[in-house]
């Protein structure tokens, strides 16, 4: 009965509804695709070839950077959206930073550390202010998982075993996962 006076009162309300959710569902695909590739990417091409390894690694947190600009864009802005517009400069910052470490593999992977932690609690907090849009759990999980990874690789990186792209890539596979489960949970829940 309420949705149906909305829909009569304010159909723009149920498009804009609509819209947010086909995007939202549209974003996580894309997230996941990349995410997918990346980590095939990472365990051929990475593995054999040093620069291509050097390429992916900063490709990575600069695409995050990308990406969730674009959720900003299609979301209502930066103001609306303060987590996903702190980890644009989070995920740039350590794209930058990952570039001017890039012969070092330890420090490599501490700087992967620290922003998979934090970049996982911005993930957190953004599925937690999402969690009406539905398929939340996911996003919220994932964050917790990113972020207790990061202190695993921090942990890792001072260690005496040389760290490798094939170190990062099982934390990208849990993202495309994470991606493609809310992805999935949005369109099941539209259906439904």
């Amino acid at each position: 009965m309420v949705s149906q006076v909305i829909e009569h009162n304010h159909p723009e309300r149920v498009s804009d509804s609509a819209s947010s959710h086909f995007k939202l569902r549209n974003y996580y695909l894309v997230r996941a695709g990349v995410a997918a590739l990346w980590v095939a990417a990472a365990f051929t091409v990475g593995r054999m070839s040093p620069l291509a390894a050097a390429a992916l690694l900063i490709a990575y947190p600069a695409w995050d950077a990308i990406a969730n600009l674009i959720d900003v864009s299609w979301n209502g802005g930066a103001a609306r959206n303060r987590p996903q517009t702190l980890n644009i400069a989070v995920s740039g910052i350590t794209a930058v930073a990952v570039a001017a470490v890039i012969a070092n593999p330890h420090a490599v992977l501490g700087v992967f550390g620290a922003w998979a932690s934090l970049a996982g609690l911005l993930q957190l907090a953004t599925g937690v202010r999402r969690w009406k849009a539905g398929a939340q759990w996911a996003m919220i999980l994932s964050g917790a998982q990113s972020a207790l990874a990061g202190g695993f690789f921090i942990k890792q990186a001072s260690g005496s075993a040389v760290p490798g792209i094939a170190d990062i890539a099982p934390y990208a596979a849990f993202g495309a996962f994470y991606f493609a489960v809310s992805a999935l949970s949005l369109f099941l829940r539209r259906k439904g």
